[in-house]
């Protein structure tokens, strides 16, 4: 199985945000259980940077030793325009995920997702399914 992880899950875990916490913990100790198994797309690191500047460093340091940057170029830009999703920031999540081969977005924004060629799942329910093995 192959993830890409939301920019709200890690946020989540970087800043401590309940009720969130949890679920999203179970998420990023899955992906640094299983190297390579998880993505994160390039813009995410910028942006935790930006909405988290004390934790975010030391967090993306240690997240990104088990966590890939997925490998996007200017088609994947492209192709995110195309999709018929509202929201910019989250198509490029989707062409982050189809460029890495992801088979889930672990996100809680399931329904800026509808539009997007990588189903979406929500943390909790990816919790669920990896502690039942499903």
């Amino acid at each position: 199985m192959r993830i890409l992880i939301d920019t709200d899950v890690l946020l989540d875990v970087a800043l401590g945000r309940e009720p969130w916490l949890a679920a999203s913990s179970h998420t990023v100790a899955w992906a640094v259980d299983h190297p390579g198994s998880a993505a994160v797309a390039w813009h995410t690191v910028a942006n935790i940077a930006y909405l988290a500047p004390g934790a975010a460093r030391g967090f993306l340091a240690d997240l990104l030793l088990s966590v890939n940057v997925a490998p996007c170029s200017t088609r994947h830009a492209l192709e995110a325009l195309a999709f018929p999703m509202a929201d910019l920031e989250d198509a490029l999540q989707a062409a982050a995920a189809l460029a890495f081969g992801a088979d889930w977005i672990v996100t809680r924004n399931l329904s800026d997702f509808r539009g997007s060629p990588v189903p979406a799942v929500a943390p909790a329910t990816f919790a669920g399914q990896i502690t039942t093995g499903s």
